[in-house]
């Protein structure tokens, strides 16, 4: 069975020319609000879905702080033990850092990974949501269109697609016809574009992810040369 995201990935990328042609080959715009409605269910799962992720990421961002501040507060109490000789309580101490250094980290990759699919998720919300506002649209054109042809007794040309529209000879009916192809085609251009930032975010951040982890093992090193 199709995954939610699977679902929203299809609706996504769907060739809303199709649609368009679709409904112009029935001579009614009931294919269109099937599509419409399909987005409208899945949006709210999604919204949803994607709550739950953001609440995770709050939990997972707060849990490594937690460790991390507890992490560096008791790499400094180690050094006062050290200073004062007591070396068993240093030694504890130090296996007590070792271990919250550990969970930090894991805390820190867990949050960075749910991040990642957080920002994923709210991208896929702003596409299928820019994709339903496109749809709705251009179902009131499609609809003053298919009036305006049956009016005009065009349509016993047989008309399937909007390429057949801009060919009828019509001025009116072949000037709609090719702003709804310029909108579709401008909405496609958007998505690509929006593909192809949120994949660029998503990189930088991870990016980001991994030198933060190299300069805090710096740092470590560093703390435990005693040079800072």
């Amino acid at each position: 069975m199709p995954s939610i995201f699977e679902k929203i990935n299809t609706l996504i990328n769907a060739n809303l020319h199709a649609i368009v042609d679709r409904a112009l080959e029935t001579n009614s715009v009931q294919v269109m609000d099937e599509y419409i409605r399909q987005v409208e269910r899945n949006l709210e799962a999604l919204e949803d879905s994607t709550a739950t992720v953001g609440g995770t990421v709050k939990t997972l961002k707060r849990k490594y702080e937690e460790f991390a501040a507890q992490a560096e507060k008791l790499d400094r109490d180690i050094d006062t033990l050290v200073i004062k000789g007591k070396n068993d309580l240093a030694a504890a101490a130090q296996a007590e850092l070792n271990t919250k250094q550990e969970l930090s980290q894991e805390y820190y990759e867990q949050w960075q990974e749910q991040e990642g699919q957080y920002q994923k998720m709210l991208d896929m919300r702003l596409k299928l949501e820019s994709r339903l506002t496109m749809i709705k649209q251009e179902r009131e054109h499609l609809r003053s269109l298919i009036e305006l042809a049956e009016a005009k007794k065009v349509t016993t040309k047989t008309i399937k697609s909007l390429d057949d529209l801009s060919n009828v000879g019509d001025e009116q009916i072949s000037s709609l016809s090719e702003k709804i192809r310029q909108r579709l085609d401008t909405e496609d251009a958007r998505l690509d574009m929006a593909t192809r930032n949120i994949s660029e975010e998503i990189e930088d951040a991870v990016r980001g992810g991994e030198i933060d982890r190299q300069l805090q093992e710096r740092r470590e090193r560093l703390q435990q040369s005693g040079k800072i």
